[in-house]
């Protein structure tokens, strides 16, 4: 134990003024007999000699009086321990396994006589056909037909319509639909075909969507596809239309969703932002250059908390980078301030006095502020795009099928069989239920 704060304290003889990343290795740590460093056993030093364990009663009762009461999960067992059937379906769920991969894994296992005597190993050839009773397949289209019973079969505790979003987005090769819980609790399913208005309304029609009404999270593309009509990007005291008719003030189809259930998408707002603010620095600034070395490693959540790449921007630069990461912490999260429309204001003014172009993304975020839902962040479409990287692997095992058993497989991968099991080494591995 140290004897004074003056010449015996470790942290009080640390100096750490000054030290930051760049120069944290030259700092000096003190030596000090309250915190030694480990060093060699040599004559002064010896080895200590063994004399006997301590008793396991006085341990305890040493424990007790100290009030540790810290409890151990796990226990440590001599033997081998075999994996049952639901623990081998959670580890091939966590694993992102195929069929094929599966069954070679539990057959491996099985030669080592680790499985259980109600462990199959065929099992895994079959594990979809409890899904696929809740999807359809018409051509092209792969459908859920029974939403309600696939998420409670998944396991939520019960099916509320305002408790869901419906995300709808392409990739290069398909559209897919997905259902996002709006606390981000639970995950989703998926259609296929391409995006355009016809298809839309064929899959808004096959998936039963006038009976659920869900909120629907899509891009500024989906948005003139869902209105069927062009917005004006000028903000004027303008009255909202009545009624939308095919032929009128450039309507071209009839709309066949409700405008108030329409989320304008905070992540294609947040990347408008972000590209018209980096088209406008100087290319030859020291802003510019940072980033250039920072990516691809950096994402904008990074430059959000990133303090040396606020200290390479000039005046100009560096007033439009505060003004816009307000926008991002107190409107576009979970958190909508009372005074957003000061801060939109303002970002939009030092965007101006930056150069940035007045982009469409930028119109949406000053003309339509006030039907921003307060918890933007928990209904935000950042989920959804999350979803195609959950697909991309799913649909490399398939090899470009897309039918009703790669959905029903999907699903499965989702579900898990034992809930409580805890392991010394958790997988980051997305599930139905958190």
């Amino acid at each position: 134990e140290p004897f004074d704060h003056a010449t015996d304290c470790y942290f009080c003889a640390i100096n750490t003024t000054g030290i930051n990343r760049k120069n944290r290795q030259s700092l000096q740590y003190p030596d000090l007999p309250s915190a030694r460093r480990p060093v060699a056993h040599c004559e002064d030093i010896p080895v200590p000699a063994f004399t006997q364990l301590p008793n396991s009663d006085d341990e305890a009762t040493i424990t007790d009086e100290r009030g540790d009461t810290e409890e151990f999960e796990y226990e440590a067992q001599d033997g081998p321990q075999t994996f049952s059937q639901c623990e081998l379906n959670d580890l091939v769920r966590d694993l992102s396994l195929s069929k094929i991969s599966s069954e070679l894994l539990a057959s491996r296992l099985k030669e080592k006589n680790l499985l259980g005597k109600d462990v199959r190993i065929t099992f895994f050839r079959r594990r979809h056909e409890d899904y696929m009773g809740y999807f359809c397949q018409e051509e092209d289209l792969v459908y859920c037909r029974d939403v309600a019973g696939l998420l409670v079969k998944l396991g939520a505790p019960q099916y509320d319509p305002r408790d869901w979003r419906l995300f709808i987005d392409s990739c290069n090769r398909s559209l897919k639909c997905v259902l996002l819980h709006n606390g981000n609790q639970f995950t989703s399913h998926s259609t296929t075909l391409k995006e355009k208005y016809e298809v839309v309304k064929y899959v808004l029609d096959k998936i039963q969507y006038e009976q659920h009404k869900w909120i629907i999270c899509v891009d500024l593309k989906m948005v003139n596809f869902y209105l069927v009509s062009i917005q004006h990007y000028v903000k004027k005291e303008w009255p909202a239309r009545d009624q939308l008719v095919p032929g009128a003030r450039n309507i071209i189809h009839e709309p066949f969703v409700d405008r108030e259930k329409i989320l304008i998408p905070p992540l294609h707002l947040k990347l408008g932002l972000m590209k018209q603010f980096t088209r406008a620095l100087d290319k030859d600034g020291r802003c510019f250059n940072y980033l250039c070395r920072a990516f691809p490693r950096l994402t904008n959540t990074e430059a959000y908390k990133d303090t040396e790449f606020q200290n390479s921007m000039n005046t100009l630069e560096c007033a439009a980078w505060k003004s816009f990461v307000q926008v991002v912490n107190h409107f576009l999260g979970n958190t909508k301030a009372a005074n957003h429309a000061r801060l939109i204001s303002t970002m939009i003014e030092a965007f101006q006095k930056l150069g940035c172009l007045m982009c469409i993304k930028m119109h949406f975020l000053f003309s339509h502020m006030e039907k921003f839902p307060e918890n933007l962040g928990a209904m935000s479409d950042e989920q959804g795009e999350r979803f195609h990287q959950d697909m991309r692997q799913i649909e490399e095992s398939y090899q470009g099928r897309w039918d009703a058993v790669m959905m029903a497989d999907y699903c499965w991968s989702l579900k898990r069989d034992n809930t409580a099991a805890a392991h010394t080494r958790e997988s980051k591995k997305r599930r139905f239920m958190p």
